[in-house]
C-alpha cells in the first residue's frame, strides 16, 4: 500500500484523513466582453475508512453472458486456474479492470523518473476474489450450462469451471413481457409468480436480506446486467415523487418496469444500485427515494467497446481543433443482448445512450460548433447469431479540416462483449463500495457528508452517466479517468495529477537545484 508522508494527511487504525486544498476557477462574463477568471482555493477534509467490509454482489441477469463470465472469472482468479489454448497456457487475470490492472503516477524519484503504482494500492479496496456472488435471472439454467450457452470462455476453461458453477442457480426474477422483446419469452422459466408488483418488491427485498444473512455480509451491492428494457412512459402522479412511485408499485401500475422495481427494492434495503443497461430506470421518484434513504445509485449502461472508443476519438478530434460533422456507427452481434435489441422498442433505449456520448465534447468548442449545432450521428445494431459474443463495431468519422477539406477515419473493432464488460462491472462494485467509506467535510461545515446520492464518480465505466441535478455531464473518457485518479489522490492528501512537468521545462542548471 502507498503511504503519503505529509503534514496534511494522517493515518490511524480506522481512517485516512486528508486536509485537502481544492483549487478551481470561477468564471464571470466581463461587462467589456470576454470573461473574468478568478482562481480560488478551499480546504476540504476527506476521511476514508480503512477497514474493508465483507461484501456481496447481486446481479440481475446472473445467468446471462455477463453474469456467467464475471462469476467464472472471479472463481478462476480466486483458485488461480490456468488452461490451455492454441496460443499456449493462460492464467486467470483481471486485465481490463482499472482497479486491478491500471496504474497511476504518484510522483518522481530521486533520479527524476516517474513512479507509478496500482490504483488499488492508494486506498484500501475490496479484493474481487473476496466478493460473494448471487442474483436473479428469468432463466433457471445453472451457471455452468449458462456459461456453455454464452460461449465466451474457451472450452478448456469451461471444463475446469463447470464443476464449480453447476450448483449455482439464479433466484427467480421479475418478468413483465411487455418490457422485453417477444423473442425472450422462451427463456422465462424462472419468474416470481403473479402480477402483484408490491409482492414482487417484497420478494426481491427478502432475497437481498437472505443473501446478506446467509453469507454473513456487511454490505450488498445490486447491479442490473440483464437485458435492455423498453423505455417506460414517465407519467405525472406515478414516477414524479418517491411517494407516488411506492403507491404505483402497490397498485401494480403497468409503467413500473422490472429494473425500477429492483432499484426500489435495493434502495429500501440500503444497498447501492447500479444500472448497467440504457433504459430509464431512474425515474424522478427513484432518485428522490435514494436521496431520502442516503443510498447510492449509478448508471446508465456499461461502456466497454464502440462507445468507449467514440468518447476517445471525438475528444481527440475536437481537442485538436478538427470538426466532426458525420459519425456513423454500425454493430452486429449474436448474443442474447443482440437478440433482444432486434426489437425496435429495446433498440431505441440503446440508441439514445450510444448517441449522447459526444454531447459534452461538442459543447466544449464554440469555435467549431454554434450553440445547438451537432454532427449527424447514426447508430445501427443488427442481430447476427453466428458471431455470438464477439461483437463487430464499424465506425466512420468524417470531419472538416483546414481550408474546407474533409478527413474520414474508418475503424473496425471486434469487441468481445462480456470479456470487456465484466471487468467494468467488478470496478463499478469496488469503487461504489469505496465511496460508501469516504466522507467529506466541506468548508464552513461542522460535520462530514457522503458524496451525492447520484454517483457520477463512476462515469468512466458508464455510457450515459447519471449525474446530480445541475451538474455537468462528462463523457470524455480521459476526463472521467482523471476524476477517479484525482479523487483517490485527494483521499491521501496529494495534489491532482497533471502533465506540466514545469521544472523539466527549465534549463538543466536550474533543474538540478530543484
Amino acid at each position: 500500500m502507498l503511504e503519503v508522508d505529509a503534514k496534511n494527511v494522517a493515518y490511524c487504525d480506522d481512517f485516512i484523513t486528508s486536509e485537502y486544498d481544492y483549487a478551481d476557477t470561477r468564471v464571470f462574463k466581463s461587462p467589456r466582453g470576454g470573461y473574468i477568471a478568478r482562481p480560488r482555493q478551499r480546504r476540504f477534509t476527506i476521511r476514508t475508512k480503512r477497514k474493508i467490509p465483507k461484501i456481496g454482489m447481486m446481479l440481475v441477469g446472473l445467468g446471462g453472458n455477463n453474469g456467467t463470465t464475471i462469476t467464472g472469472g472471479i472463481i478462476a482468479n480466486r483458485e488461480k486456474l490456468s488452461w490451455m489454448t492454441k496460443e499456449g497456457r493462460m492464467e486467470a487475470d483481471y486485465v481490463g479492470s482499472i482497479t486491478q490492472s491500471a496504474t497511476m503516477k504518484i510522483g518522481i524519484d530521486e533520479k527524476g523518473e516517474e513512479v507509478y503504482v496500482p490504483l488499488k494500492s492508494v486506498v484500501p479496496m475490496v479484493n474481487p476474489n473476496d466478493i460473494h456472488i448471487g442474483g436473479w435471472d428469468i432463466s433457471k439454467m445453472n451457471l455452468a450450462d449458462g456459461m456453455k450457452r454464452a460461449s465466451v470462455f474457451p472450452q478448456t476453461l469451461q471444463d475446469k469451471l463447470a464443476k464449480r458453477m453447476r450448483h449455482m442457480v439464479p433466484l427467480p426474477s421479475v418478468y413483465y413481457k411487455e418490457y422485453l422483446a417477444a423473442n425472450q419469452e422462451d427463456r422465462a422459466d424462472n419468474v416470481i409468480p403473479g402480477n402483484d408488483k408490491q409482492k414482487h418488491l417484497e420478494h426481491i427485498r427478502n432475497d437481498i436480506r437472505t443473501f446478506k444473512r446467509n453469507n454473513k455480509l456487511d454490505k450488498v451491492i445490486v447491479l442490473w446486467t440483464a437485458n435492455t428494457e423498453r423505455m417506460c412512459k414517465i407519467i405525472p402522479g406515478v414516477h414524479d415523487s418517491s411517494a407516488n412511485l411506492l403507491k404505483a408499485i402497490k397498485t401494480s401500475h403497468p409503467e413500473i418496469s422490472p429494473s425500477t422495481l429492483f432499484a426500489t427494492a435495493s434502495i429500501l434495503e440500503g444497498c447501492t444500485y447500479i444500472n448497467g443497461s440504457p433504459q430509464n430506470t431512474y425515474v424522478p421518484g427513484v432518485v428522490e427515494l435514494a436521496t431520502k434513504h442516503g443510498v447510492f445509485i449509478g448508471g446508465d449502461d456499461f461502456k466497454s467497446g464502440q462507445t468507449k472508443m467514440k468518447s476517445v476519438m471525438v475528444d481527440f478530434l475536437v481537442s485538436s481543433g478538427i470538426k466532426p460533422v458525420c459519425i456513423a456507427s454500425y454493430n452486429h452481434l449474436g448474443n442474447n443482448d443482440g437478440k433482444n435489441l432486434s426489437s425496435a422498442a429495446q433498440f431505441r433505449s440503446k440508441e439514445i445512450s450510444k448517441s449522447n456520448v459526444v454531447d459534452d465534447m461538442i459543447n466544449s468548442n464554440r469555435i467549431l460548433y454554434k450553440k445547438g449545432e451537432k454532427p449527424d450521428h447514426l447508430v445501427v445494431i443488427k442481430y447476427m447469431p453466428f458471431v455470438r459474443d464477439s461483437k463487430r463495431a464499424l465506425d466512420e468519422y468524417t470531419s472538416k479540416i483546414f481550408m474546407g477539406g474533409l478527413n474520414t477515419i474508418v475503424m473496425h473493432n471486434t469487441c468481445e462483449d462480456s470479456l470487456l464488460a465484466s471487468p467494468l462491472i467488478i470496478d463499478l462494485v469496488i469503487l461504489a463500495e469505496l465511496c460508501e467509506r469516504i466522507s467529506i467535510k466541506a468548508p464552513g461545515e461542522e460535520t462530514f457528508s457522503r458524496m451525492d446520492t447520484v454517483l457520477s464518480f463512476l462515469s468512466f465505466m458508464i455510457k450515459a452517466p447519471l449525474v446530480p441535478k445541475n451538474t455537468p455531464v462528462v463523457n470524455a473518457l480521459f476526463r472521467q479517468l482523471m476524476c477517479i485518479k484525482n479523487i483517490l489522490r485527494a483521499c491521501v492528501g496529494m495534489h491532482p495529477e497533471n502533465s506540466m512537468l514545469l521544472q523539466e521545462k527549465l534549463p538543466e542548471k536550474i533543474r538540478s537545484s530543484l
